[in-house]
């Protein structure tokens, strides 16, 4: 039988679950796994990391290492540029690959929404380099701040914007309510006096929007008390001169606007308007197969599919959608070999939950419908969280991690360490 190349762009939670199914399953598959990272990492931790929580070794592991033994994989690092589906070819940043089936799980990138300013200014946290860079820029600040003598200047280098009232938001709002508690008045007692105000702002009337009432409740009522200034029914219209202007033109002087309140997918030349829906996802058949095309696939966030009956406006951008469409979606390209049916993909939804602070997460599970709060939905959020890292290491190094934090309710992870591209200019 010839071997048959499938081409997977993105290694995410979508790609790399398809990756490992097919590879398990099927040796006369060759898979190519294209990526601009050269490792996988997990997204809900990336707000641990920008806040010295968590290093990026705790949630990140190399494709190459992961996959190594398997003879019909091989890793390419680069970015998709363009699909030629006439001729079966993607053209990369790093050359082109032939595929006689491609699948796009690209995953989604920050929505700015067109606004200069706060694509400019704002500290999005989609990446590992976004979030190094933010916990860089707001301990430097920070430093900043004990050097400054201007009382408005040291405020706005220590009040804190998050706009985005989802998961992310409140989970690095709460990060930061607990460093300011614990942490911030011991490292810089320079600053004890100032108020370290930290707002999270939502144009949406409330906290979770996808959760329970009792969820919501909950965790607007857990950051009210850690000192959270929220502010729902609040757009963000513009950030410029240290100043973010909100859509009831009411103000906040800061230096520091941390950028989750939307994401969008990719568009690539190659595929028309007509392939691409709201949000540029990418429009799929019950299959995953994007419609209009013979070969090409799309799974995760990047697809919109509209044809499951519970989700009739697409699936929400969820890592369990992204896990489960990659395993099917494995499943049935091997189906397909054998000549056997195939199963249109319908999402099993196990729950949501966000962790808010110490000892404080809400969950709510679908089936049966139940709610949870406090230590409880706290331990779940962190055991479920736990599993669902990619090997033994990243489990290990997590968990002791988070055992010393709770301990001793600190962090060690507070360095700034910069690319050495200054010192390297000084030396040429």
């Amino acid at each position: 039988m010839k071997t048959k190349n499938i081409i997977i762009i993105g290694g995410g939670f979508a790609g790399i679950n398809t990756a490992k199914a097919l590879l398990k399953e099927n040796k006369s598959l060759h898979i190519t796994l294209v990526d601009r990272n050269n490792y996988n990492f997990f997204p809900p931790l990336l707000y641990q990391v920008a806040t010295g929580f968590l290093d990026v070794s705790n949630i990140s592991y190399p494709y190459r290492k992961y996959f190594r033994g398997y003879s019909n994989f091989t890793f390419h690092m680069g970015e998709l540029l363009e699909i030629k589906t006439d001729i079966n070819t993607v053209v990369l940043t790093t050359g082109e690959l032939v595929y006689d089936k491609l699948i796009i799980a690209t995953g989604t990138k920050s929505n700015f929404f067109g606004n200069e300013n706060i694509t400019k200014n704002a500290l999005p946290m989609k990446t590992i380099a976004d979030a190094i860079y933010l916990k860089n820029t707001l301990l430097e600040r920070f430093e900043l701040a004990t050097r400054t003598e201007d009382p408005l200047e040291r405020k706005k280098l220590t009040t804190v914007v998050i706009a985005g009232g989802g998961p992310t938001g409140v989970e690095i709002a709460g990060m930061l309510g607990g460093l300011r508690q614990n942490i911030f008045a011991k490292d810089y007692p320079e600053l004890k006096e100032l108020p370290f105000d930290i707002y999270i702002l939502d144009g949406l009337p409330t906290l979770l929007a996808p959760m329970s009432k009792s969820s919501q409740q909950y965790t607007y009522n857990s950051l009210a008390k850690m000192g959270i200034q929220i502010k729902l029914n609040q757009l963000v219209k513009d950030f410029s001169n240290d100043t973010v202007f909100l859509a009831d033109d009411s103000t906040i002087e800061t230096k520091n606007l941390i950028w989750t309140a939307g994401v969008t997918a990719s568009v690539f030349k190659g595929l028309t308007s007509e392939h691409y829906g709201r949000g540029q996802r990418l429009l799929v058949d019950s299959y995953n197969k994007v419609i209009g095309t013979a070969n090409i696939y799309a799974i995760g966030d990047t697809s919109y599919q509209a044809t499951d009956p519970a989700f009739p406006n697409g699936h929400p951008q969820l890592a369990q959608v992204a896990i489960q469409q990659g395993k099917l979606l494995a499943s049935n390209i091997i189906a397909e070999l054998k000549r056997e049916e195939q199963k249109p993909f319908h999402y099993n939804d196990k729950g949501s939950m966000a962790i808010i602070g110490r000892n404080k997460a809400v969950a709510d599970l679908p089936n049966p419908n139940l709610h949870f709060k406090g230590i409880t939905a706290w331990l779940m959020w962190l055991f479920v969280h736990l599993l669902s890292l990619i090997n033994f290491r990243n489990k290990t190094k997590t968990f002791f991690s988070w055992i010393s934090a709770y301990i001793s309710k600190d962090q060690y992870l507070r360095m700034i360490i910069r690319p050495a591209e200054d010192h390297d200019k000084k030396n040429t």
